[in-house]
């Protein structure tokens, strides 16, 4: 049994090789696709930001549009004079509307300058409401 003890266990292992390196590309991978979310989620932030300011900045001809609509023609002289101050704000936007526009402030001028002012005729008031419909916001 002795003789059994003695023996060597440095045999030489064919079938076990050395340690070989493998690239690994999974962090680069990882950082790359990180990169691009991050990017498309700033870049999608950015316009919804640009969105919501250009949806609640201020627009004057809205403004008017509703104020001329809203305007109470029972109180003449301040009608006539609301008409005017409202309606140049879209006097350019074509030359129809430029010729209704000097058409409207020249038959307005009777309801202006004076203490006393009749209510409108309805000549009048068939000119406004038809100056009101041809604006377009």
């Amino acid at each position: 049994m002795q003789a059994q003890q003695a023996q060597s266990y440095d045999i030489p292992l064919h079938d076990i090789k050395t340690i070989v390196d493998v690239p690994e590309y999974s962090l680069y991978y990882l950082l790359g696709v990180s990169s691009v979310v991050l990017i498309v989620l700033f870049l999608g932030l950015y316009l919804l930001y640009m969105w919501n300011k250009k949806r609640k900045a201020f627009n004057i001809k809205k403004e008017h549009y509703r104020l001329l609509h809203e305007l109470d023609l029972s109180d003449t002289k301040h009608s006539a004079y609301a008409i005017t101050s409202y309606g140049l704000t879209f006097k350019d936007d074509s030359p129809r509307h430029q010729e209704m526009y000097t058409n409207i402030t020249n038959r307005l001028e009777v309801y202006k300058y004076k203490k006393h002012v009749d209510e409108f005729d309805s000549e009048m008031l068939g000119y406004i409401e038809l100056y009101k419909g041809m604006i377009d916001v």
